[in-house]
């Protein structure tokens, strides 16, 4: 196959600025439509990034990828995937016990609940619960399994100890709280509804989150259902 027109200049730009936007392709590349940059950059062979909206480019022979198929250079995240959804696809059903919202979320640097809703809506992956949040696995029955009795095991051998949620956790926790209408806050209930959100949480987690920020302290009794008698 020829080169495309604008080959040349491409690699050149590339061999300079290893990610790139758009814009600075056409400044590279002036004579060229962007449509027809497109096709020059599809002939080479191209990744947009998951991360920043997609609105980052390199090209396929750029990356160094780790051994999750990822690469980042200057917080700017590519995957050999291509899009966010395929990405936590494969990291998901190729994973040995399966993948927590919570991991996959660190794992990758950015927001995760939509393609994952959308991969088990379309079953495409499938899910279930484990002590107290969402374990996404594989949509093949026997693999899913697997997947689960290895959770299973990692968890009854002893989870590290419980580090204090996220910073994006905590915003979740906040929102839920104040788009809630409940007045007596309740850790279990607030921690079901993200889950059901697909926000892996658990009720310690929204305990740490509350008495950090001093929710419930005064405008509100806060209790969680293991102090219950």
């Amino acid at each position: 196959m020829p080169d495309a027109p604008s080959a040349p200049q491409l690699r050149g730009l590339f061999r300079t600025t290893p990610v790139t936007r758009m814009a600075d392709i056409e400044r590279a590349v002036a004579a060229r439509s962007r449509r027809s940059l497109f096709r020059d950059l599809t002939s080479l062979g191209y990744l947009s990034s998951y991360t920043h909206t997609g609105r980052y480019y390199t090209l396929r022979s750029v990356p160094d990828f780790d051994a999750d198929g990822l690469w980042r250079y200057q917080g700017i995240g590519f995957s050999r995937d291509g899009t966010l959804k395929a990405t936590v696809w494969r990291l998901v059903d190729t994973s040995e016990a399966g993948r927590t919202h919570r991991e996959l979320q660190r794992r990758l640097g950015v927001r995760v609940h939509n393609p994952l809703l959308e991969l088990v809506e379309r079953k495409q992956l499938g899910r279930a619960p484990l002590e107290g949040e969402y374990v996404y696995v594989a949509a093949a029955r026997r693999r899913a399994e697997r997947q689960l009795k290895c959770r299973r095991a990692l968890v009854a051998a002893g989870a590290p100890p419980m580090a204090p949620p996220e910073p994006t956790l905590a915003v979740e926790v906040l929102l839920e709280i104040i788009h809630g209408t409940v007045v007596r806050l309740d850790a279990q209930e607030v921690a079901a509804r993200l889950v059901a959100r697909g926000v892996a949480i658990t009720a310690a987690q929204v305990e740490q989150v509350c008495r950090r920020h001093g929710v419930g302290k005064k405008t509100a009794r806060f209790r969680s259902r293991r102090s219950r008698r």
